[in-house]
C-alpha cells in the first residue's frame, strides 16, 4: 500500500544546445524556462505548472541574476510560494531533492520544481565574436545553503585553489594506498573514463558523444594536453556546455488528483547529506570521505537497502578521484561492473556548473521507468570533496513511509574525525602525503603541490619548481618520499626540497 505523502519524481526535461552562431545562444532562463515546461508535458500536468508551490533554481555561473527564481517564475507565470535559488555546490540538487522529499513528506510541499542550467559556450562564443547578449538584469541575490568558500589562504598560496589542482592530489594519494605503479594506475583511470565516455555515446543529452577509448583518453597530445599530474583534459570536466534540467516532484496523493500516469513515478527512497571538514587542509586523510560515508549509509538506512541492493549508480565525476573515493565510501568495489553513471560523467557529458546532478537524476528517473523494481543512487559533492548528498530511487514503491532524517542529528560523527594540524610556517623534514604537476598550456610542467607530513605530525603544503624533479614525481612515486620544507619570506610559500 503506498502511503499518500510518499515523495516521487514524476516529470524530467533536458536540454542541450549546440550552438554554432551567437544569435542562435539561449540564455540559462529560457533554457529553465524550457526544460520546466518539458518536465511538465513529461508529467502530463503541462495545463497545470501554475500549481507549483516551491521552485528551485541551482546556482548559475555563467550570468549572475539579480533573482533567478523570480524571473523563472514570472516566465512560466506561476506564482510558488517558497522561491529558492541555491550557494554553489556540485551537490545543491540532490540536496534540494532530499530537503524537499521531506517537506512533501510532511505535508508541507505539493507540487515542486527543481531546476538549472548553464550556458557557458554560448557565453565564449559570444564574447569569441564580439556581440553582447542581452540577458535579463544581473545582480547578487539571496542564495540558500552553506556560502563559505572552498579554499583558505594558505591552500591558495601553493596553488591548490582551482579544482583540476586539488582532485589530482586524491588521486595520486589513492595510487600509493592502492599500491599500484604509475602505469598501472594511469591505465586503470582511463579504462574507468572509458566506461563513462561510452555511457555518454549513448545519451542524447552528453555534450561530447565520441565515445573516447582508454587509449584516446590515456595518450598525451595536443587535443588532450596533460592539466595536473595525472589527469590529461580528457579526465577532466568541461564548464563549457549548453545543458538545461528540471524535475517535478510531488506526493502519492497529489500525484493521483492530478492525474500523472502511474508508470511515471519514481519513489525518492532515502537520502542523506553531510560534510567533510571543510578545507582540504583539515581532511582526515586524501584517499577517503567520512562524510560520503556517512551519507551514503543513512540514506541506505533509511531506504532499508544495502548496497548490493542498487541497481544503478551515478556518482559525482568532476574528476576520477570523486568517482573512486565515491564508490569505496559506499563500498562498491573496485571493478564492479554496476554502471557508475547513467549520463555519461563530467568530462564526457559536460559539466554545466552546479547543475550536473539535476541531470543524473533525471537520466536515473527515465532509467528506472524501464526496469521494474529497479533502484538508483545518485551522489552530488560541492567543492573539492567537502559537501556530499547522496538519493536513492526505485521504480517500485517501499513498504514504509519516508521519514527524512535532519542531517544536522548526525554531522557531529565526521566533524569528531580527528586531522592533522596544519603547519602554516614550515621549515623541517618533511614525508610526503600526497602531490600533483601543474602543467601549462603548452604542456610543460610548471609547479609542483606537495602536501607533507613534518616531524610532529602537523601537516603542510609546499611547491617545487624543479624540473628535473617534477619530471622524476611524474614517472614515480612520490607519496611517502622524504624530503625537507623551507619557508621562502617574501612570497609566504613553504619550498620542498629532496
Amino acid at each position: 500500500m503506498q502511503a499518500p505523502g510518499q515523495p516521487i519524481l514524476v516529470g524530467v526535461g533536458q536540454l542541450v544546445n549546440r550552438a554554432a552562431d551567437p544569435r542562435e545562444v539561449m540564455e540559462p532562463l529560457e533554457m529553465m524556462a524550457v526544460t520546466a515546461r518539458l518536465a511538465a508535458e513529461d508529467a502530463e500536468i503541462a495545463a497545470r505548472i501554475d500549481e507549483i508551490d516551491s521552485l528551485t533554481v541551482i546556482n548559475i555561473i555563467s550570468h549572475a541574476y539579480a533573482d533567478p527564481a523570480r524571473f523563472l517564475a514570472e516566465r512560466l507565470d506561476i506564482h510558488p510560494a517558497d522561491r529558492v535559488y541555491t550557494s554553489v555546490g556540485g551537490n545543491s540538487p540532490q540536496w534540494r531533492i532530499n530537503e524537499t522529499a521531506g517537506r512533501i513528506a510532511r505535508g508541507e510541499v505539493r507540487l515542486a520544481l527543481i531546476v538549472g542550467a548553464e550556458a557557458m559556450h554560448g557565453l565564449q562564443l559570444s564574447r569569441r565574436a564580439g556581440v553582447k547578449l542581452d540577458w535579463a538584469p544581473a545582480g547578487t541575490p539571496q542564495t540558500l545553503g552553506d556560502n563559505r568558500w572552498g579554499t583558505n589562504d594558505v591552500e591558495q598560496r601553493h596553488h591548490a585553489q582551482m579544482p583540476t589542482n586539488v582532485y589530482p592530489l586524491f588521486d595520486n594519494a589513492l595510487r600509493a594506498r592502492r599500491g599500484w605503479s604509475i602505469p598501472e594506475h594511469r591505465a586503470y583511470l582511463a579504462r574507468l573514463c572509458a566506461r563513462m565516455a561510452a555511457v555518454a555515446r549513448d545519451n542524447p543529452y552528453a555534450w561530447f558523444r565520441d565515445g573516447k577509448s582508454a587509449a584516446d583518453i590515456a595518450a598525451i597530445s595536443d587535443a588532450n594536453r596533460m592539466i595536473a599530474f595525472p589527469y590529461p583534459k580528457f579526465m577532466n570536466a568541461i564548464l563549457a556546455v549548453d545543458q538545461a534540467a528540471a524535475l517535478l516532484m510531488t506526493d502519492v496523493a497529489t500525484a493521483r488528483a492530478l492525474g500523472i500516469p502511474e508508470h511515471k513515478w519514481i519513489y525518492v527512497r532515502g537520502c542523506g547529506d553531510a560534510i567533510d571538514h571543510w578545507f582540504v587542509s583539515e581532511r582526515v586523510n586524501f584517499w577517503s570521505s567520512p562524510a560520503i560515508r556517512l551519507a551514503g549509509q543513512r540514506a541506505l538506512a533509511q531506504a532499508r537497502l544495502a548496497i548490493a541492493d542498487i541497481d544503478a549508480f551515478d556518482l559525482y565525476s568532476c574528476f576520477p578521484s570523486a568517482v573512486q573515493i565515491g564508490a569505496d565510501m559506499l563500498g562498491i568495489p573496485v571493478d564492479d561492473p554496476r554502471p557508475l553513471t547513467v549520463t555519461g560523467g563530467l568530462p564526457y557529458h559536460g559539466g554545466p556548473g552546479n547543475n550536473y546532478s539535476t541531470h543524473a537524476v533525471a537520466c536515473m528517473v527515465e532509467r528506472l521507468r524501464t526496469t521494474p523494481a529497479a533502484t538508483g543512487m545518485v551522489t552530488g559533492v560541492g567543492w573539492y570533496l567537502t559537501k556530499h548528498a547522496v538519493g536513492i530511487y526505485s521504480s517500485a514503491p517501499p513498504d514504509h513511509p519516508l521519514e527524512r532524517e535532519d542531517p544536522k542529528d548526525y554531522q557531529h560523527i565526521v566533524d569528531d574525525e580527528p586531522f592533522p594540524e596544519l603547519a602554516v610556517t614550515a621549515d623541517g623534514p618533511a614525508t610526503v602525503e600526497a602531490y600533483t604537476v601543474q602543467h601549462d598550456r603548452d604542456g610543460t610542467p610548471s609547479v609542483g603541490i606537495v602536501v607533507a607530513h613534518l616531524a610532529d605530525g602537523r601537516r603542510c603544503w609546499a611547491n617545487t619548481t624543479d624540473t628535473a624533479l617534477l619530471q622524476h614525481i611524474e614517472q614515480s612515486e612520490f607519496v611517502g618520499q622524504a624530503g625537507h620544507v623551507r619557508r621562502h619570506e617574501p612570497t609566504g610559500v613553504n619550498r620542498f626540497e629532496t
